[in-house]
Formats: C-alpha cells, sequence, structure tokens
C-alpha cells in the first residue's frame, strides 16, 4: 500500500505561481509513475503531468511551458510548479503514484486562479 498526501493548493491571481508537493508513504517498492491529474467538477479527471523511471516525463499540452514536474530519487515525493496561471487552471489537483500495475491516489488539493 502506498500513501499520498498532497499540500500546496490555494488561491492565486491569474499569471501567479504555485508549487505543489506531494509525500508518499508505505511500502515504496516497485514505484515506477508518480505525478499529477486534475478534476473539475462535473468534467473528467485529466492527466497534467507525469515523472516515469530513468527520468522521462510527460506533460499535457495546456500546460507545457508552464507547468514543470519533479520527483525525488527515491520516489518519496513529486512535486509541480505551476507558474502563468490561469483560470482554466482551476481544479482540485490529484497525485497519483504506479505500482505493479496498482494505481494510488491523494485526496486533492484545490488550486483556484481568480483575481
Amino acid at each position: 500500500q502506498v500513501q499520498l498526501v498532497e499540500s500546496g493548493g490555494g488561491l492565486v491571481q491569474p499569471g501567479g505561481s504555485l508549487r505543489l508537493s506531494c509525500e508518499a508513504s508505505g511500502n515504496l517498492v516497485g514505484l515506477n509513475a508518480m505525478g499529477w491529474y486534475r478534476q473539475v467538477p462535473g468534467k473528467q479527471r485529466e492527466v497534467v503531468a507525469g515523472s516515469l523511471e530513468h527520468g522521462l516525463t510527460n506533460y499535457a499540452d495546456f500546460v507545457k511551458g508552464r507547468f514543470t514536474i519533479s520527483r525525488d530519487d527515491r520516489w518519496r515525493s513529486v512535486a509541480l510548479w505551476m507558474t502563468d496561471l490561469k483560470p482554466e487552471d482551476t481544479a482540485v489537483y490529484y497525485c497519483y503514484a504506479r505500482q505493479y500495475g496498482m494505481s494510488y491516489w491523494g485526496k486533492g488539493t484545490l488550486v483556484t486562479v481568480s483575481s
């Protein structure tokens, strides 16, 4: 079992920046992916960014050039640096981790982009 706890959400003005963090605990052996999804009420959860084995990363097109993902080498944490935030980035952001084909999720942290 892997437990994930997100932090760092909040209210930010358009154009501002925010850093999300996710701490992993439990049995971390075999983790091969960590990252972030987001969900707006009434819409499906969508991938934001992922950090994979061998230093590979992937990003959704709508965050390329604005968001950066980083991960602890021992899979203990993953962070998402978000810059140039837009109102449409408002969502609950969920941390995820994959281990032996299983997905684990945090409870989410709310990011609100508004003036």
